[in-house]
């Protein structure tokens, strides 16, 4: 299904149709609930924030212009989280250098890529190091490179400009490259 397969659905919505609506919400749902439970504090909050965002969604049906409907689910979802735990949005825990986390990443060192290429394999490894990630790098990995969206997409979701979307990705990516390097380091999938 295509972004006007999406809008086709939601105009139907707006016009009454239950089962359009649950054909959309069947589409999305599962992306959604993965996004929300990386946000949430537990999967209640996740599941609160779900059923908030489809209700939002039937309520504005009608109003939904196009475009990438799950960017506009995680949108709202993602709000809807941050309004019940009433934090700032987009404002990181820390700031880090970039030379800072291009060490802890291993540039400059000619066994790190490889060593951090092999522990990639080991799926336990990419788990724990993930969890050891903040929230906020979490999301923009799971919206870049699980998810597929866009930077524009996900810029959007984040509610960032595109240039400080890319800015928190890569500084992710070290963030990740660095924990999978110290983990490695470790010797094992203990955290």
């Amino acid at each position: 299904m295509s972004d006007d397969d999406d809008f086709a659905l939601l105009t139907r919505t707006a016009q009454g149709d239950r089962q359009a609506f649950g054909r959309f919400v069947d589409r999305h749902q599962a992306a959604l609930l993965r996004y929300l439970r990386l946000l949430a504090r537990g999967a209640a909050d996740a599941e609160d924030a779900l059923q908030e965002t489809f209700i939002g969604a039937l309520r504005g049906a009608a109003s939904f212009e196009g475009g990438s409907a799950r960017a506009w689910l995680m949108t709202s979802g993602r709000r809807a989280l941050l309004r019940a735990r009433r934090l700032r949005a987009g404002e990181p825990a820390r700031h880090e250098s970039l030379d800072e986390l291009g060490q802890r990443a291993g540039w400059g060192d000619p066994g790190g890529p490889q060593r951090i290429a092999e522990q990639l394999e080991a799926r336990e490894l990419v788990h724990a190091a993930l969890a050891a990630l903040c929230t906020e790098d979490r999301e923009v990995l799971l919206l870049r490179d699980v998810e597929g969206l866009s930077a524009a997409e996900a810029a959007g979701v984040l509610e960032l400009s595109v240039a400080a979307l890319k800015s928190r990705l890569h500084r992710a990516r070290l963030r990740l490259a660095g924990e999978l390097r110290a983990r490695s380091a470790e010797g094992g999938t203990d955290g």
